[in-house]
C-alpha cells in the first residue's frame, strides 16, 4: 500500500495464476476483466465506449472471494494491465478502505456482498409486463399515444406499461414536470384513460433544470441548485441552454424536487424514468453539506434515485415503487429497476449489453433491462416507418433476449419501436415472446424474492454463477442462465447460434427437443425459437396458458403449470413464492410399472393450497414443449396428485 505523488493512495493484491476478475459494475467490454484499466467514473458514453454509467468499486474472481473498495470517489482498478500479477486500485486521499469477502461460491460472495452494500425490494407484478416507450426524440401526441396502445392490442401483444419520453414536457424546459398542454390539453384524463386500459403510466425525468423551465427562477433564488465557488448557480448548455442540477444535499431542495413528482402521482403517474445523473460537475463547484465535488459526482445518482424512489413509496406504497434508472454506484441495487443506457441498433450492440447486463448483476444488482431493439439507429421519424431486412432481424433477436430478461422495454433515440414498423412477422414474434414471459412471471416472482431480495443474487446470472466447477462456464459472455433452471442463449444473427451447454441431459422448452451438454452446440433457429433449455433435474412453476403479471397461481380462476423433463434421474422439488410469503410446493418423481415398461412422471402437492385451485403437469420432451398442440404429456391434476403416463 503506498501514498501517490498527487494525493492518493493506492493498494496491491495479488493475483494467481490463472484468476480472472469479474463485475466493476455495467462494463460493456469483455467480460474478464484482466488486462483492463477501469475507471470507476459514472459517465454518459452509450455502450460501444469504455466508460459505463453505473460504476461499482466490487469484484470477484473464480478463487474464491471479491473485493470491494468501500468509496465514493473516483476509483482507478488496474487489473493486469500495470503489473501483470497484482490487482491495483488507487483513490484521492490518505486512506482506502476494502473489504475481502471468501465464499465457496460465487453465489456466497454476492450474498455477502450485499449483506454490506443491501438488496433489492421486489419490484411490482406489473413491471415484470411488457413497457412500451414512445422513444427518446420522435414527435408525439395523444393519438400517436393511443395509436400504439391499439396496434399493440390488434396484434395480440399484451402491454402493461406506457412510457413518455422526453417530448412528455415543452420543448426547452426540461425539466418543467408539466404535460405540454399543446399535445395533451388534458393530462389527467389521458392518463385515466390509459389506466383504464390495464396500463401503468412511466414519464422520463432527470434532474436537471433549463433556463427555460418555469422552475429556474425559483430553484435560482432559493439557492436549491448546485452552485461555483464564486456563489452563483452553475450552468452548462451540454444538455438544455443553461441547464442548472439540482442539488439533492439540500434537504430544502430535494423536497422542492419531490413535489413537481409528486403533483404527477396525484395525475396518474405510476412510475418514473430517472435518466441521467452522469453528467455532474466535479470541479469548481460546492455543495450545499460541502460535500466533495468529486466524491459527489458518483454518489450524487445515489441520492438523485432515492429522492424519487420515496417518492413512489410514500404516495403509493412499498410494494408499488419502480424506477427505471439509468446511472448507479454500488448500493444502487436497492433502487431497482436499471436499464443499460445508449444500445445500437445492431447484433454487436446487442453483445454489448448481455456483457454490461453480466457484469452489473455480478457487482449486486438483481434486476437488469435494456432497450429491445436497440436505442441509436438511422431512420425518419415518421409512424409509418418501415426498417431494413437487417434491422428487422435485429429487433426480433433483440425482442428474444428482451423479454427473457427481468424486465422489458421497447425504446428508441429517434425512431418508434413498435414491431410493425419493421416487418409482419416482428409482431408476431414480440406476441410470441410476450406471452411466454407472462407465463415465467410466478418463476421470476420466485426468483426475486428467493434470489435478489433474500440472498442477493441476480435473477439473469453468468453461467459460472451455477456452474462454478466448470471452467468454460467462467469464459462465456454471450449467454446465461435465467435463475437456476432455464439457460438463454439469444442469437446474434439472422439465423444461427454457438452456444456453450454444461453437462447434463438439458431439454427445450419450446420445443421439447434433447440437448446433451459437456459441449458447445450449433444449431439454426428461425425468429420464432432460440437455445431456451431447461436444466436436467429441474422443474419449473410457470402460469397456465393465457396467464398474465398480474395474475395469482393461486387464484382458483387461473392456476398453474408443472413444467418438468422425461429426463429426470432423481426426485427433485418444484417451489414457487407467492407475494403474500406462501408458496407452492411439488414433489416430483419418475415411476416404473411392476414389469419395468412403463414410465410415469408422479407429482406430488406438499403446499397446502386450496382444492379448487386447477394445476396441470407437462412433461417436455421428445418434441414436447411449451409450443406444442395439444401435448400428449398435459395433465390435469386431482386432487394433491397428478400422474402423467409416458
Amino acid at each position: 500500500m503506498a501514498r501517490g505523488r498527487k494525493g492518493y493512495m493506492k493498494v496491491a493484491l495479488n493475483l494467481g495464476v490463472g484468476e480472472k476478475v469479474y463485475g466493476l459494475g455495467e462494463r460493456f467490454g469483455p467480460f474478464i476483466k484482466n488486462g483492463q484499466t477501469v475507471e470507476l467514473s459514472n459517465e454518459d458514453g452509450g455502450t460501444s465506449s469504455a466508460s459505463a454509467y453505473k460504476n461499482v468499486a466490487f469484484y470477484l474472481t473464480n478463487r474464491g472471494y471479491g473485493v470491494y473498495y468501500d468509496h465514493a470517489d473516483h476509483v482507478s482498478v488496474e487489473v493486469q494491465s500495470d503489473i501483470m500479477s497484482k490487482v491495483q486500485a488507487s483513490v484521492p486521499g490518505e486512506t482506502i478502505r476494502f473489504y475481502i469477502i471468501a465464499g465457496s461460491t460465487p453465489k456466497e460472495i454476492l450474498t455477502r456482498y450485499t449483506l454490506l452494500t443491501g438488496r433489492p425490494p421486489l419490484p411490482p407484478d406489473w413491471s415484470y409486463g411488457l413497457w412500451l416507450s414512445t422513444s427518446f426524440l420522435t414527435s408525439y401526441d395523444e393519438k400517436t399515444a393511443m395509436q400504439f396502445v391499439d396496434g399493440m392490442e390488434e396484434r395480440d401483444i399484451p402491454l402493461h406499461v406506457f412510457h413518455f419520453d422526453c417530448f412528455w414536457m415543452p420543448a426547452h424546459e426540461w425539466c418543467n414536470f408539466t404535460f405540454d398542454p399543446e399535445y395533451f390539453p388534458d393530462p389527467a384524463g389521458f392518463l385515466g384513460r390509459l389506466h383504464e386500459r390495464g396500463l401503468k403510466v412511466c414519464v422520463w425525468i432527470n434532474p436537471y433544470i433549463g433556463q427555460e423551465s418555469r422552475l429556474f427562477a425559483e430553484g435560482d433564488e432559493k439557492g436549491y441548485f448546485i452552485r461555483r465557488v464564486t456563489g452563483e448557480t452553475w450552468q452548462t448548455d451540454d444538455w438544455q441552454a443553461g441547464m442548472a442540477v439540482v442539488d439533492f444535499t439540500n434537504p430544502e431542495a430535494t423536497e422542492w424536487y419531490k413535489d413537481q413528482l409528486r403533483g404527477l402521482v396525484k395525475l396518474g403517474v405510476d412510475s418514473f424514468k430517472t435518466d441521467f445523473g452522469e453528467r455532474i460537475p466535479a470541479n469548481g463547484v460546492v455543495y450545499h453539506d460541502k460535500s466533495n465535488p468529486k466524491a459527489m459526482h458518483n454518489f450524487y445518482t445515489t441520492l438523485y434515485n432515492k429522492a424519487v424512489w420515496e417518492v413512489l413509496t410514500e404516495e403509493k406504497g412499498e410494494g408499488e415503487a419502480c424506477l427505471f434508472a439509468r446511472s448507479a454506484m454500488a448500493s444502487g441495487q436497492t433502487l431497482p429497476v436499471h436499464w443499460g443506457g445508449d444500445c445500437d441498433q445492431t447484433f454487436t450492440g446487442m453483445a454489448e449489453t448481455i456483457r454490461g447486463g453480466l457484469s452489473l448483476c455480478l457487482s449486486g444488482f438483481g434486476y437488469f433491462a435494456h432497450d429491445i431493439g436497440g436505442f441509436k439507429a438511422e431512420g425518419k421519424n415518421k409512424p409509418v416507418y418501415k426498417g431494413t431486412g437487417k434491422e428487422a432481424a435485429i429487433y426480433k433477436r433483440w425482442v428474444q433476449f428482451g423479454l427473457l430478461s427481468s424486465h422489458s422495454r421497447l425504446h428508441g433515440s429517434e425512431t418508434y419501436r413498435v414491431p410493425w414498423q419493421f416487418d409482419d412477422e416482428s409482431s408476431l414474434v414480440l406476441s410470441k415472446f410476450t406471452k411466454l414471459k407472462n407465463r415465467l412471471e410466478p418463476y421470476l416472482t420466485t426468483l426475486s424474492i428467493e434470489g435478489a431480495v433474500k440472498s442477493g443474487h441476480p435473477l439473469m446470472r453468468a453461467m459460472f454463477l451455477e456452474f462454478p466447477q466448470d471452467p468454460t462456464a467462467w469464459l462465456v459472455d454471450s449467454q446465461y442462465m435465467l435463475g437456476d433452471a432455464l439457460l438463454v442463449a439469444p442469437v446474434f444473427d439472422e439465423d444461427d447460434v454457438e452456444y456453450y451447454v454444461p453437462p447434463g441431459s438439458w431439454t427445450s422448452l419450446l420445443d421439447g427437443r434433447r440437448v446433451e451438454g459437456g459441449t458447445f452446440v450449433n444449431e439454426t433457429h428461425s425468429y420464432m425459437t432460440l437455445p431456451l433449455l431447461l436444466r436436467q433435474d429441474h422443474a419449473v412453476i410457470i402460469g397456465k396458458e393465457g396467464h398474465t403479471v398480474l395474475d395469482k397461481v393461486s387464484d382458483e380462476a387461473k392456476g398453474f403449470t408443472v413444467v418438468v423433463s422425461f429426463s429426470i434421474t432423481k426426485k427433485i422439488t418444484a417451489r414457487s413464492v407467492l407475494r403474500d410469503g406462501s408458496h407452492i410446493e411439488c414433489s416430483i418423481e419418475a415411476a416404473q410399472s411392476p414389469d419395468g415398461k412403463d414410465v410415469k412422471i408422479v407429482v406430488n402437492l406438499v403446499s397446502e393450497l386450496d382444492d379448487k385451485v386447477p394445476w396441470e403437469v407437462l412433461v417436455i420432451g421428445d418434441g414436447v414443449g411449451l409450443d406444442s398442440k395439444e401435448p400428449s404429456t398435459l395433465q390435469q391434476a386431482r386432487g394433491k396428485v397428478c400422474e402423467v403416463n409416458l
